[in-house]
């Protein structure tokens, strides 16, 4: 009888910490919304009219603005849930594995160039977008059992090609930039209930079909044999589980923009709450969601002066997202996670790496001259010679310039980040560093409106210093595991893009200052970039060569750098503030959307370069040659218009990262 006693007491005392939970947050949120309606604006004057008016937005703006973020928050949770539950994946939502960045480029092509497709209903072409992203992140995680280091990366990687063709088809379409950016950012302003109409029934749809999926849901926490087992279809119930999630959140993308990481956080905080069976978790999930995107507008309401919010609360729901993944890491466990060790195993090993330098030499110059004097007029086809040459040389030669030595800086970092860390997935744009010095250009923008290039460059580079320490004392404790490292990169670039997209959403000078830094546009590079460029590449990768001891003992580990007599806080520390200035420059001049400094030290080790100096040595001139050859194609492949390097950089870089993906381990 004791015992039956004691059992029942514990299982009386379990839901206590959930229900508490719930109550707190549901109180919390009453609170913040009778904080909302009582400071709320009000119109000028005290007649009759400006009563009626303040009745009216009070009706059909804020309240509806309310239940949207209710509903939007549920249906983010519960996608997420089920996101979470079918990958086994922890950090799995909308923004870590593509698929709002792959609704958002549909949205945007369709807004951009076919606006019939608009005729549709919305999350149609939200659902596309958003499928064919989640489809591309799995196909590239399958052969590695969709571990989460894996999908975090994929995802990084489909997120970065969605990228940056929406910035592309958004400069294309320049009348409706900010707009898509507004949209984009996850602004929840309502004029009306229509988009609560539009919205609730799918979530009751949603609840409907999770209801009826959720003994195939339980059996999928075993693993696949052991649902097999079970006598569960998997393929197909993942499959029809990931076309619910993702209709989901492709449908609240499709009605608000995006709402930052809200998928991952709300089933984290439920299960921390002391969710722990599926049912348990399908319903806490959207509850936690829906509170946290209702506290969230709040505050943003609360904060903001007049009828302009602060920033959408989209953005402002992402600058959560960041933090609470790197405070969840440790709790992070993977059976199977990402390694580096023969990723990037030799083709060869050359006999002769002096020999192969110097065509790998000739190669770049041979390269340089080609842009130079090889592209398209209104002509077509030519080369440019005599005075034809002379006339094209200031403004050929300066992006070209720009473009060569901010491949070798980005490469340079990537070298050093990979030799740092131990870890060949490790690179400027990885790791999020690329993504700080954005955080660092937003800061200098705010405190000096428009700032001196030289102020840009400095708070760049100590955007980028901050994010990368950041990131190295959160992973320092794990001895830099390649999962760990990954996702903490992941989290750094989210929490420092969402720093972004809160200045874009604005709408003004700065936003378009902003989305051309993102673009990563070279065509307005003249002498004082050029030389910038130039003399910074001298003055950060001449002391490279010098440095080579501590790169080769480095990916030892720091017990092997201290037994043999290395300071290696110290070390790590020098090369640290060198891989920053190395990235903040390069994203200055180029933007942050490139994959240039990770798979230029990959090559050159495929290459079959061995020692260190051979392979600093490739890695610069293999960054060179790709942003030379991406800095060409942008400006010849749609002649007369122009295409962002940054678009070709990771179109030539992300079919590499593919093959490097699903390449099987030794």
């Amino acid at each position: 009888m004791h015992g039956t006693v004691s059992r029942s007491a514990g299982l009386d005392r379990k839901p206590r910490p959930l229900t508490f939970a719930g109550g707190l947050l549901a109180l919390l949120c009453v609170l913040a919304f009778a904080a909302v309606i009582a400071f709320r604006p009000k119109l000028p004057g005290n007649t009759q009219d400006a009563a009626h008016l303040d009745h009216i937005l009070l009706w059909d703006g804020t309240l509806p603005r309310g239940v949207i973020a209710l509903i939007a928050g549920a249906a983010l949770g519960l996608s997420g849930a089920l996101l979470q539950r079918v990958l086994r994946n922890p950090i799995a939502d909308a923004s870590t594995l593509g698929i709002a960045a792959g609704a958002e480029l549909a949205m945007t092509i369709a807004i951009g160039f076919f606006p019939a497709l608009l005729g549709l209903p919305r999350e149609l072409v939200a659902f596309a977008g958003g499928l064919i992203a989640v489809a591309l992140v799995v196909a590239l995680s399958w052969r590695r059992g969709l571990d989460p280091g894996t999908v975090a990366l994929s995802g990084m990687m489909v997120t970065l090609v969605a990228s940056a063709l929406s910035v592309a088809v958004v400069l294309a379409r320049g009348e409706y930039a900010m707009s898509i950016y507004i949209w984009g950012a996850g602004a929840l302003n309502q004029q009306n209930w229509d988009a609560v109409i539009a919205l609730a029934p799918r979530l009751v749809i949603g609840f409907a079909v999770s209801a009826l999926l959720l003994r195939p849901l339980s059996v999928m926490e075993l693993d696949d044999g052991g649902a097999k087992s079970l006598g569960l279809s998997l393929h197909a119930t993942r499959f029809a589980i990931l076309a619910l999630a993702v209709w989901l959140s492709a449908s609240v993308t499709a009605e608000v923009g995006i709402i930052g990481f809200l998928g991952f956080a709300a089933p984290t905080i439920a299960r921390l709450a002391g969710a722990r069976r599926t049912g348990q978790l399908l319903v806490a999930a959207p509850f936690a969601g829906a509170g946290l995107l209702f506290l969230t507008d709040c505050i943003v309401q609360l904060l903001s002066s007049g009828f302009a919010d602060l920033a959408p609360t989209g953005a402002a729901t992402a600058l959560f997202g960041g933090p609470l993944l790197l405070f969840l890491l440790p709790r992070l466990h993977s059976a199977n996670a990402v390694r580096s060790q023969g990723m990037a195993s030799p083709l060869r090993t050359l006999e002769a790496p002096g020999r192969a330098l110097l065509l790998l030499t000739s190669a770049a110059l041979i390269l340089l001259i080609f842009t130079l004097v090889v592209g398209r007029s209104s002509e077509g086809w030519q080369m440019a010679t005599g005075t034809l040459f002379n006339d094209l040389l200031p403004f050929r030669l300066p992006r070209t310039v720009v473009a060569a030595a901010a491949g070798s800086m980005l490469a340079a970092a990537g070298f050093i980040m990979q030799r740092l860390t131990g870890n060949s997935l490790a690179s400027p744009e990885v790791l999020g560093v690329s993504a700080g010095s954005g955080a660092g250009l937003t800061a200098a923008l705010f405190l000096f409106a428009f700032p001196s290039p030289p102020i840009m460059l400095t708070a760049m580079a100590l955007g980028a210093l901050v994010s990368f320490l950041i990131m190295l004392a959160i992973t320092a404790r794990s001895g830099f595991g390649p999962e760990r490292l990954l996702l903490a990169g992941v989290a750094m670039g989210a929490l420092s893009m969402a720093i972004v997209t809160v200045v874009l959403a604005r709408g003004d000078m700065r936003g378009y200052l902003l989305l051309t830094w993102i673009s990563g546009s070279t065509d307005r590079a003249g002498p004082f970039e050029a030389w910038t460029a130039i003399l910074s590449a001298i003055v950060l990768i001449a002391p490279l060569p010098f440095l080579a001891r501590w790169l080769a003992i480095l990916p030892l580990g720091g017990e092997a750098g201290r037994g043999i007599g290395l300071s290696v806080k110290g070390t790590r520390f020098v090369l640290a503030i060198l891989a920053a200035l190395l990235t903040a420059i390069p994203s200055f001049l180029v933007g942050p959307l490139s994959l240039t400094g990770l798979i230029a030290p990959h090559l050159a080790r495929l290459l079959g370069f061995q020692r260190v100096q051979h392979q600093l040595a490739a890695t610069l001139l293999l960054g060179g040659l790709v942003l030379l050859v991406a800095d060409w194609l942008s400006r010849v492949v749609i002649y007369p218009y122009q295409m962002p390097v940054g678009l070709f950089a990771a179109l030539i870089g992300g079919p590499y990262l593919i093959w490097l993906l699903t390449r099987k381990e030794a």
